[in-house]
């Protein structure tokens, strides 16, 4: 029975030819980076594809931004954790 190997193939994306606009571009994400980080977050959290699809075809529906969804989430359990604080 003969042995398979893989081989590792490795794909790099080719740059855009860098144009005055691109080059601007550049240069500001270089220069406001971390200005960014500080005033924005991200959860980069990963769930399953069709729970993903489910919540999407609910926001679309219902007119609902994502972001609206994690503020009006976050403050429905901090509610919720209030009460059970408070019966503590």
């Amino acid at each position: 029975m003969p042995l398979l190997h893989k081989v590792k193939t490795e794909v790099f994306m080719e740059k855009k030819e860098t144009t005055p606009r691109r080059a601007a571009r550049r240069s500001y994400e270089e220069r406001n980076k971390d200005k960014r980080k500080q005033t924005s977050g991200n959860f980069g959290t990963m769930i399953p594809r069709d729970l993903f699809d489910e919540i999407n075809a609910f926001l679309a529906k219902h007119h609902i931004t994502k972001v609206e969804l994690i503020f009006k989430g976050y403050e429905a359990l901090k509610a919720e954790y209030e009460k059970v604080d408070n019966k503590q």
